[in-house]
């Protein structure tokens, strides 16, 4: 066993000295040590309920005969964080949780890794761990929050919440209808309950084989999310008896599966830094280049919020990832002999899946739309890419030519749209918010709630080196690569020019000749960096772009 460097032989009598000052007895210094790693705190919504979480995996790992030592990881809450200099602190933990989780398991030596996450950054952070340290691990996540009804009955969620703003700012929402939204969008424990950052890699964890069935969609308040925990409790010791390992399952076909369904759901744009940065840690390559070439054959099977009216747990109800997938296979766009962390392949774990609800889930014959929920653009003003949820824009909005609205902060730019000063056919750009500039690349989730919410979404584009929450929707392009602070084209633009949009095409071009823009490069002057001290000073020093899934180089 792994194990046996801290607890095997005379010289590591200090060793096992320190583990039975941990309660530890001399019957299970033979058995395996497995690291519980828990995302649990008391300010996280979504891991509120981990505790819990955590006592069902330790519980299933002592039935299958191992001794389960719990150490935790830290959480920010994107809802929470929005909004203010808090949302720079988002993205940058995901590194903090896999450096963190590293150190801890080398230090400790454990056999294997359960690891229970929730929200946005927990779940790739503790995937990339997975993968760098490559000892047998499974993910049990808490599960999605049930979505709300309003005191009229209709059900809502924290993207309402957040376009309920909007509509105050533009006085068709008094504070009383604010107030509804307030104390009802958000009823339970868990992630968010629409098709956010959050549930997107809950749902890919469970594609790419390293969560068992149904840890994407089980909700957070159901007993079966317990039964759920003790199961994976169970099989980590499964995993360590047959040294099933990360990496043996973080295939390049597993990824390959996971950005397919990924467009099958509508997931959020934010899987398109986090599967490239889990896939890096595993050794495979995975650039936006892949993603349209994956979306013109996936046809897209699902409009969960913010894209629709329903929610993860409708899709529970409808037959969970197990179903998408399955629906998937019936024209072969996924490789089912991968292997999973169930101990069996994906063609074994599809067995029996089926569509419950054909409207909920489309039949792959009868889809939302024939190409995938994700788009990656490219053009003079993104040369390395950006991207935009397709299958959550208006219609009107997929192909869009108007004068850009600049701004140099995210602030700026939400004082200007409360302040009504953007107009119908604007493109609102925001940059020096990507990772080196922001830094931490903050999410944009005000800005477009308060661009639909003022009912603008049919007829405003907004652009950035930033991201978005999965809870955005709208024609909102994010990601532009390269970004303002490294010199990228959108430094560049200035109040007025056109920018041409074609969401179909996978095209953004900023409409000015190449020797203005050459002028213009000569007098750019990057500015002082916003942040020059603590983390964020170091994090803005290492990180790459936003392509390349804004790793640390």
């Amino acid at each position: 066993m792994r194990s046996d460097q801290i607890k095997r032989g005379v010289e590591r009598a200090p060793n096992r000295s320190l583990l039975y000052a941990l309660g530890l007895i001399e019957e299970e210094m033979d058995r395996p040590i497995i690291g519980v790693v828990s995302s649990y705190n008391e300010i996280v919504p979504g891991h509120m309920n981990l505790d819990k979480i955590s006592e069902a995996v330790k519980a299933g790992v002592r039935e299958a005969g191992g001794i389960p030592i719990e150490f935790p990881a830290i959480a920010v809450c994107d809802g929470i964080a929005m909004g203010h200099i808090g949302m720079k602190y988002s993205l940058v933990t995901r590194d903090l949780i896999a450096d963190s989780t590293e150190a801890m398991a080398m230090a400790h030596q454990f056999d294997g890794l359960v690891l229970i996450p929730n929200c946005d950054k927990n779940v790739p952070g503790l995937l990339m761990a997975a993968a760098r340290v490559n000892i047998p691990s499974i993910i049990v996540s808490g599960g999605p929050m049930l979505a709300g009804r309003l005191k009229d009955g209709r059900r809502t969620c924290l993207s309402h919440m957040f376009e309920a703003v909007g509509a105050y700012k533009a006085g068709t929402l008094d504070e009383k209808g604010v107030q509804d939204y307030e104390e009802n969008a958000c009823p339970s424990c868990g992630s968010c309950s629409g098709m956010y950052t959050a549930n997107s890699m809950n749902c890919l964890a469970e594609v790419i084989g390293m969560a068992l069935p149904g840890n994407g969609t089980i909700p957070a308040p159901y007993s079966a999310r317990i039964r759920l925990a003790k199961k994976a409790g169970m099989q980590v010791m499964e995993l360590v008896r047959r040294n099933l390992r990360p990496r043996d399952i973080m295939t390049a076909a597993a990824f390959h599966n996971a950005e397919t369904v990924d467009m099958a759901l509508g997931c959020s744009t934010n899987t398109m830094l986090h599967l490239p940065a889990i896939a890096h840690e595993a050794g495979v390559s995975m650039t936006l280049d892949n993603a349209n070439a994956i979306s013109a054959v996936t046809p897209n099977l699902c409009h969960l919020a913010p894209a629709g009216d329903t929610f993860m747990e409708d899709l529970d109800q409808a037959g969970g990832v197990r179903a998408v997938m399955a629906e998937l296979t019936k024209k072969d766009l996924l490789d089912t002999s991968v292997m999973t962390c169930t101990g069996k392949t994906l063609a074994e774990n599809l067995v029996g899946a089926k569509i419950l609800d054909e409207e909920l889930i489309r039949p792959i014959d009868r889809p939302y739309s024939a190409t995938g929920g994700i788009a990656v653009l490219k053009g003079n003003l993104a040369p390395d890419g950006c991207v935009v949820k397709q299958s959550a824009v208006d219609p009107k909005m997929l192909a869009h030519t108007g004068p850009a609205r600049v701004f140099n902060s995210e602030e700026e730019a939400i004082a200007a749209i409360y302040d009504r000063q953007i107009n119908p056919g604007d493109v609102v750009v925001i940059r020096y918010e990507g990772p080196k500039g922001g830094p931490g690349m903050r999410e944009m989730l005000n800005p477009t709630s308060a661009i639909v919410g003022m009912g603008l979404g049919d007829s405003v584009a907004l652009i950035t080196d930033g991201r978005f929450s999965g809870a955005t929707r709208g024609a909102s392009i994010g990601h532009i690569s390269p970004e303002a602070a490294s010199g990228g084209p959108i430094a560049l633009v200035e109040e007025g020019d056109q920018i041409a949009i074609d969401i179909p095409a996978g095209s953004i071009r900023l409409l000015v000749d190449e020797d203005t823009l050459a002028a213009r490069r000569a007098a750019w002057v990057c500015p002082e960096p916003k942040i020059k001290t603590g983390y964020l000073a170091r994090y803005a020093k290492l990180v790459s772009s936003a392509d390349k899934g804004a790793i640390l180089e």
